[in-house]
């Protein structure tokens, strides 16, 4: 039985996607290590920012990042699968609700923030960051409230 042309074309991309891609939701803060080449010489960029969209599937697949640099804001569009992306790293793992965060484009200061998804429900287990943790953050037991009396 002969395969159809959407076949044969994923089995083609399959052998250009990379492996090496770390897990990344919207909402977390990322460095994308991109090479940039100018003549004969080849240096990395790294371009830390919010990622707020991820679109498309396979090879084709987008990430727009945004980052604020002297109060204006700032966006890039990378290939997922690029060679010239050489790493990506989640710095933070921000807790979002919403697939695209166009909203914060129009945000300003303190708003613009995203929560951190260690404070909240959805920590995610088993997937480190760049700063070694795994998202898990110990709790303490609170404290007990017996021994001292507030006012004397």
């Amino acid at each position: 039985m002969s395969k159809s042309t959407v076949e044969i074309l994923e089995s083609i991309n399959q052998s250009i996607l990379k492996t090496d891609i770390p897990r990344m939701d919207i909402g977390d803060t990322v460095n994308v290590h991109f090479r940039i080449i100018e003549g004969e010489k080849e240096r990395v960029q790294v371009f830390q920012g919010v990622l707020i969209s991820r679109s498309g599937r396979g090879v084709n697949e987008m990430a727009i990042v945004r980052r604020i640099v002297d109060n204006m804001g700032v966006e890039r569009i990378f290939p997922v699968h690029s060679p010239k992306v050489a790493l990506y790293e989640v710095v933070r793992r921000g807790d979002s609700r919403r697939a695209k965060l166009y909203f914060l484009r129009e945000r300003d200061g303190k708003s613009r923030r995203l929560r951190d998804r260690r404070r909240g429900m959805k920590a995610v287990t088993g997937v480190p960051t760049s700063g070694g943790s795994t998202g898990m953050v110990p709790v303490a037991p609170p404290p007990s409230s017996q021994g001292k009396k507030k006012g004397k």
